[in-house]
């Protein structure tokens, strides 16, 4: 899948609930099934800066598709890494530099955040982005 169609499906899912505390339920359920950052990668050099609660991302080059893993100790921002992860993970650098992230604003994200999640939330999509870059000058 394109990350276009997975953020389709993203903002469908969160289209079901009828209300935040449902979507922030998904976003825990969604935070247990992130694919785990390795103990020893739990370092400051994968630590998001600008962020909250600690989150620790780090991308693989596998195949000319960045692989991400993540952890974070907080749940609801667990959940939030999980969704992006969700939508850039498995996918070619070029393809996460040029994706739009709007459905971050479709599914009412960012509104719903204090102000230092949604601090916390444009440092993981701009950390996501520069494993994007790095990857990508590697492959030119």
């Amino acid at each position: 899948m394109t990350i276009q169609e997975i953020q389709e499906e993203i903002v469908d899912e969160f289209a079901m609930f009828d209300d935040w505390m449902q979507r922030y339920e998904y976003m825990i359920d969604l935070g247990k099934s992130l694919p785990l950052i390795d103990e020893d990668l739990k370092i400051d050099e994968n630590l998001i800066k600008g962020c909250q609660s600690k989150v620790w991302v780090h991308g693989d080059l596998i195949d000319n598709k960045i692989v991400f893993t993540a952890a974070s100790d907080a749940i609801i921002t667990k959940g939030i890494i999980a969704i992006l992860i969700r939508a850039f993970s498995n996918q070619h650098p070029t393809a996460i530099i040029e994706a739009n992230t709007d459905f971050i604003d479709k599914i009412g994200l960012k509104e719903h955040l204090s102000p230092t999640r949604a601090n916390g939330l444009v440092s993981m999509i701009k950390q996501l982005k520069l494993y994007a870059v790095a990857y990508q000058t590697q492959l030119n």
